[in-house]
């Protein structure tokens, strides 16, 4: 199929969306599906929408056949590369998109009004992708640059968070350099914290290249696996506590950003944790319960930190937080993510809905939000 060029578009005033998913990053199969929903939900007769596929080698393609990607463990959606390629313009005058096909003939799509990246991982959540739309002066959907590449850093993101005094789960950061030159030290830093032990690439989610350990003789295996993600890693104590998310949406420019009901993920079968197997593929064994089954006060507690969360950050349009609750009420900030799943079984709609936000209203909030935000930094910019 051909896509529409802006000539044959001239006279359609709705605004331009482009769907960013794909990308270079392990979480790559992960964000076509996550696209695959919100493209299928997003309203049609208020804005003309762009599929853009992002290949695992960084080039940019439409999309047409969108409507496939699901999770299946035999065949797991890729965007590849079919010859053809979109280029983005970096021109702050908010220039079309350019086409290249299969032949090498160029020719103009429309100019994109705002985009949607529904990118997760690195190259897509972590302040790379939020550079360009910046770099080309038009709106997006979600955190900036900063925002985006701390709170994708679990070694930053905690730092952030200590400093404004949002209660944090401890950790130990090891970097491979650190572990080659002083295994010994870091082993001990590690035993501190006591078993059984998470280990977490710091810059990568979906639970990819996460393990659990119950002793130290597991380090080293469990090192291996996440450095294969990630030069800098993170070791946590295992958190005795109920898993509590919740969905926050707002503007950077907002008193205070709206929080959902929480959620808890409570994960069964034989996984030992919330894996990316569990998240994805053996929907069976994990259950969300929404609204999650706490107190008021534990609720208000939640929703108190998780906006308090957002707004350290800096955060705009959408973020979902994730705590630990023990068992004397005590909440801990797990993580936060700037770009949460939509796929199926992702927690960030499904906490939405329970809350009155249905997901077609959400997915044109967060356009909404993206473009609201973008006409007041204009107005705030000093003029030359």
């Amino acid at each position: 199929m051909t896509p529409a060029s802006s000539s044959s578009t001239a006279g359609d005033t709705r605004p331009v969306v482009a769907v960013l998913f794909g990308g270079r990053s392990s979480e790559h199969a992960v964000s076509c599906v996550s696209a695959a929903n919100v493209l299928a939900a997003i309203d049609r007769d208020a804005y003309r929408v762009i599929p853009i596929g992002i290949t695992r080698q960084g080039t940019w393609r439409i999309v047409e056949d969108w409507e496939k990607f699901t999770f299946n463990p035999e065949a797991m959606p890729e965007v590849t590369d079919n010859g053809t390629s979109v280029i983005p313009s970096i021109s702050e005058h908010r220039e079309p998109l350019l086409h290249r096909g299969a032949d090498g003939t160029l020719s103009e799509l429309d100019v994109v009004d705002v985009y949607f990246p529904v990118l997760h991982g690195r190259y897509g959540e972590d302040g790379t992708i939020q550079g360009i739309f910046e770099l080309s002066n038009t709106p997006f959907v979600g955190a900036g640059v900063l925002a985006s590449a701390v709170s994708m850093d679990k070694h930053f993101m905690k730092a952030v968070m200590v400093n404004s005094g949002i209660p944090a789960c401890p950790f130990v950061l090891i970097t491979e350099v650190k572990y080659e030159h002083a295994p010994e030290v870091m082993t001990e830093r590690v035993e501190k914290l006591g078993f059984p032990a998470f280990v977490k690439p710091c810059r990568a989610g979906s639970s990819i290249g996460v393990s659990k350990i119950n002793s130290v003789s597991e380090l080293d295996v469990a090192l291996k696996e996440a450095f294969e993600h990630d030069n800098k890693v993170i070791v946590e104590p295992l958190v005795d506590g109920r898993e509590i998310e919740c969905s926050v949406l707002g503007s950077v420019y907002d008193r205070r950003a709206r929080t959902s009901v929480p959620s808890e993920i409570v994960v069964g079968g034989d996984h030992e944790f919330y894996d990316f197997e569990a998240k994805y593929l053996d929907l069976g064994s994990v259950k969300l319960i929404c609204p999650a089954d706490v107190d008021a006060d534990t609720t208000a507690k939640i929703q108190d930190l998780a906006a308090r969360t957002f707004k350290a950050f800096e955060c705009t349009g959408l973020a979902r937080v994730d705590t630990f609750v023990t068992a004397d009420g005590e909440v801990l900030i797990n993580e936060l993510n700037t770009l949460p799943g939509f796929t199926p079984s992702s927690a960030y709609p499904q906490m939405w809905a329970a809350s009155g936000l249905e997901y077609s209203e959400l997915i044109s909030e967060l356009i909404s939000i993206a473009m609201s935000d973008h006409a007041r930094q204009a107005a705030n910019q000093p003029t030359s």
